[in-house]
């Protein structure tokens, strides 16, 4: 890649793909997951040879502590979700993610798809789980939306990074949870039944 295009590769929502193929999260969210470990990733591209990224994790000198067990059970359910993320790579690991803690997860790569899902079949979803930045229709777009047709119905909006939209924002809007990504298996699951069990009327 071009000397230009390395220097943003990090960037949050750059990308070089076309308009509604993707928002460039990916690498974004890669670097800050090192980053907050404290290591760094470098890399070499020459156009038309390729190019090849390293991630450098610091070493840990001390000896390891074994982990405290968590006592707490990760919770699971059995409910119907609509995962929508234009990032097909994130949207797969999310769905893979919900399917091992139980739930059957319907995913939807386009916001104007998945609003046709939803408004196909209303009654079919318990919970919607979107991302915020997306070509076409914000997650917010989105949730709006989707409780214009189904009032009761349960969104949990997520983003990387966002100045358009607040956690007090979203639930302003009637949005059950806003959360930042990424997110642990824990942490989603237990958002997931914090969304679900709650009675919020």
């Amino acid at each position: 890649m071009p000397p230009d295009i390395k220097k943003k590769i990090f960037d949050p929502y750059f990308t070089t793909k076309e308009p509604g193929k993707g928002t460039g999260m990916g690498l974004a969210i890669v670097h800050g997951i090192v980053k907050s470990y404290g290591g760094f990733i470098s890399l070499h591209s020459e156009p038309g040879e390729g190019t090849v990224f390293h991630v450098f994790l610091p070493v840990i000198e001390k000896e390891i502590l074994p982990e405290i067990e968590d006592l707490e059970p990760t919770p699971v359910g059995k409910e119907r979700i609509l995962f929508i993320d234009d990032e097909e790579i994130l949207a797969e690991m999310g769905k893979s993610m919900l399917e091992r803690l139980g739930y059957h997860v319907t995913v939807r790569n386009n916001s104007i798809e998945a609003l046709e899902t939803f408004q196909n079949q209303p009654e079919l979803f318990d919970l919607v789980i979107t991302d915020q930045t997306m070509p076409g229709m914000t997650g917010a777009d989105i949730a709006r939306r989707m409780m214009q047709i189904r009032p009761d119905i349960p969104i949990i909006l997520c983003t990387g990074y966002s100045t358009v939209t607040s956690e007090e924002k979203a639930k302003s809007m009637g949005i059950k949870e806003f959360a930042l990504k990424p997110l642990s298996k824990k942490d989603i699951a237990v958002l997931i039944r914090k969304v679900l069990d709650t009675n919020y009327a």
